[in-house]
């Protein structure tokens, strides 16, 4: 097995170091490949398959075609309109699928249905040409974030769609599962540089939703909202105009003083200092940083290190790099953080994802600093780590952690029937450097009340293939929270389905997308074009080369090639306002899914949303525990605002409560520290609101 993988690994570097002369279409010197490029798929292109019939005698036409990398190497397929989505084992899968609904008690007479066109929502998430044309393994490929909040106090949560080239688009919410762009309007564009994501957070706690925005090397924006949903570009005056590879921010009240504060993850430098054109833009131009041809070997190389930073707010709307101060100087390549008590000592501590490494713990040492105790409490945690939700899977009043792993998917071209098996994983010990204390798939750890956590995902069917990140919420309100995990790659890789995992009654995870309608996609979609080589183009540079290569042999007109489709982020609320929980999603190179569930019309559900108004506390109620009480049991959250892979939003918590048509009690533990109770009988199925006393 030594000698079999170091050859391969040998041949994977030769390719690459072959291929790899220039990035994204430019004949520029930049430094050669070295390590691992992220897929194993440069080497596998002599067991490509090519289905065009004519493949000698395409000449002076246009072709279309599908071209996708599967176990079996590379596809390129002469398709028509007719079959360009066509997935041969999608339908047996979701026959299969169907097959299983009668072997589990959690509630799934109902379905989602993507309901984008009759939204109104006409936004299109444009990728940089390194994660398209030019593909290579960098960090552009992890798309962009989706967040919801009330942007002008109307009651009802408006949707924040990002993108790398184009503008970023704001869309009012109009009641009805119908929306309307206000970009414009609201100063949210921020058409002049590639954004990553945002977060929603009131700093200032003046009752309105500000927003943070990362992007890359071009400096993150803090926008603050006026209360009408009119943004205000007040990042110099901040502090936070950190010029890095930023991803998600993270707000939260670490010291406890009721402002919020950031811990603002940054991944490496994945980037040169060279800038192209992003060709998808055709009415302006748009340029973008070039990534390294190595940038998957990233994490090899000191000097790409980007320390991820620990803001504390100074209040008046200014922010302070405290990260020294308090001894959180993580170095991770992360994209992803969380807050979780995971000592219940009332004081938030910080999970840090690694999406090539260990994930790192820090254990808050009541606000004066952070203790690192990553291998204490969790001594394996998934290679690839992308994705992160703290939630109460079972119940039981203690906090479990889901942890979704996308980069040891990206060891091994892998056939659907394996997707729910931990990855073989291909690459080595010098490539991994993680002494071999690794799970090379999503980790589920469940939570303890002596403050320890167990890792139980395949115990519970938490693994999937290709996952980015999840949003969690109770779908069909049975007072279990279920889990959207947003999958797949694109463009040269095959489909795959995103993942709707059931919580069946604190038991298990039962896969769900095909039972509940999420797939197959609106239309039997699997594929959107991608880019087109016209036919006076045959010369290639940079790691896309043998892609493009392939799928130009034997036709010299015009092609048209189109790729898989696939989500990045996702959120989960109640977008048309009937009470049950929708998903809406960001998609990569397409419009997003607004996926609306029927549940409200196939059976009377039970449910209650809960605002919380801080004043001692920050205003948000960031931080804050809340218990309902009901005549069945209890249903425990943290106000976290983690709502998606790449997101964080301002919305009300949801609790589904089962046949339970009232609640006894709520009780709020603040941060500040005090406790409050709102007694019952309190109806279901409304939306109250808790300002702490």
């Amino acid at each position: 097995m030594t000698i079999s993988l170091n050859i391969h690994l040998l041949l994977c570097l030769l390719a690459i170091s072959l291929t790899c002369l220039l990035g994204c279409g430019r004949k520029d010197i930049q430094p050669a490949a070295e390590g691992l490029d992220k897929p194993a798929v440069v080497t596998d292109l002599s067991a490509s398959g090519d289905k065009s019939p004519n493949e000698n005698e395409n000449t002076d036409t246009r072709h279309m075609v599908r071209a996708a990398t599967t176990a079996d190497g590379m596809q390129v397929d002469a398709l028509s309109h007719a079959d360009i989505h066509q997935v041969d084992w999608l339908k047996p899968r979701q026959q299969a699928q169907l097959a299983t609904a009668n072997q589990f008690n959690a509630f799934h007479n109902f379905q989602f249905r993507d309901r984008q066109p009759e939204s109104g929502i006409q936004f299109r998430q444009i990728p940089v040409d390194c994660a398209t044309r030019e593909h290579k393994s960098a960090h552009y490929d992890h798309g962009n974030g989706v967040v919801v909040a009330d942007v002008d106090n109307d009651g009802l949560l408006d949707i924040y769609f990002l993108t790398q080239a184009g503008s970023n688009e704001l869309w009012r919410n109009l009641g009805g599962g119908k929306f309307e762009n206000i970009t414009e309007k609201s100063g949210t564009a921020v058409a002049d540089r590639i954004s990553v994501t945002a977060s929603f957070a009131d700093i200032d706690n003046d009752g309105d939703a500000d927003l943070y925005i990362t992007t890359v090397r071009e400096g993150n924006i803090l926008l603050a909202n006026d209360g009408k949903g009119n943004f205000q570009d007040i990042t110099a005056e901040s502090g936070l105009g950190h010029h890095g590879h930023s991803s998600s921010p993270v707000f939260f009240d670490f010291d406890r003083d009721g402002l919020l504060d950031i811990f603002l993850t940054n991944v490496g430098t994945y980037t040169i200092d060279q800038q192209a054109p992003a060709t998808a833009i055709k009415d302006r131009d748009v340029d973008y940083y070039v990534a390294f041809n190595d940038a998957f070997s990233g994490h090899l190389k000191p000097d790409r290190t980007e320390t991820s930073i620990l803001y504390k707010n100074m209040g008046e709307n200014r922010f302070r790099d405290v990260s020294a101060e308090m001894n959180l100087q993580d170095t991770s390549w992360t994209g992803a953080a969380s807050p979780i008590d995971a000592n219940s000592d009332g004081w938030p501590d910080l999970y840090v994802t690694n999406m090539q490494g260990h994930d790192e713990y820090y254990e808050n040492d009541r606000g004066k600093g952070f203790i690192r105790k990553s291998r204490d409490l969790f001594p394996k945690t998934p290679w690839g780590s992308m994705g992160i939700k703290v939630f109460d899977f079972d119940n039981d009043g203690q906090m479990d952690i889901f942890v979704t792993d996308m980069h040891s998917d990206m060891s091994e071209n892998v056939p659907p029937e394996r997707e729910k098996a931990k990855a073989d994983m291909q690459y080595p010990e010098s490539f991994l450097r993680s002494d071999g204390q690794s799970i090379y798939g999503n980790a589920f750890y469940r939570g303890a009340k002596d403050g320890t956590f167990s890792e139980i995902s395949d115990e519970i069917g938490a693994e999937n293939y290709w996952p980015w990140g999840l949003s969690v919420g109770d779908i069909n309100a049975d007072g279990f929270e279920d889990a959207f995990i947003t999958a797949s790659m694109n463009f040269p890789f095959r489909y795959g389905v995103n993942s709707l995992l059931l919580n069946d009654r604190g038991k298990r995870f039962v896969d769900s997308e095909f039972i509940l309608g999420v797939e197959p996609r609106r239309d039997g979609q699997t594929s959107a074009i991608c880019f087109e080589i016209d036919a006076a183009t045959r010369e290639f540079f940079g790691p896309a080369k043998p892609y493009l290569e392939k799928i130009c042999e034997g036709r010299s007109g015009d092609i048209e090639v189109w790729g898989t489709l696939g989500t990045r982020s996702s959120v989960i609320f109640d977008v048309d306002e009937d009470g049950d929980l929708d998903i809406v999603t960001n998609e990569f190179n397409a419009e997003p899914m607004v996926l609306i569930s029927d549940l409200t019309e196939k059976k009377p559900i039970h449910f209650l949303k809960i605002r919380l108004v801080g004043t001692k506390s920050n205003r948000d109620g960031l931080g804050a525990r809340v218990v309902v009480h009901t005549k069945s049991g209890t249903y425990f959250k943290i106000h976290d605002g983690q709502s998606g892979y790449l997101g964080q939003s301002s919305y009300p918590l949801y609790f589904g409560l089962g046949e339970d048509d009232s609640v006894e009690k709520i009780e709020v533990l603040w941060p500040s520290g005090t406790t409050q109770f709102v007694d019952g009988p309190i109806a279901a199925n409304s939306l109250i609101t808790v300002t702490e006393d």
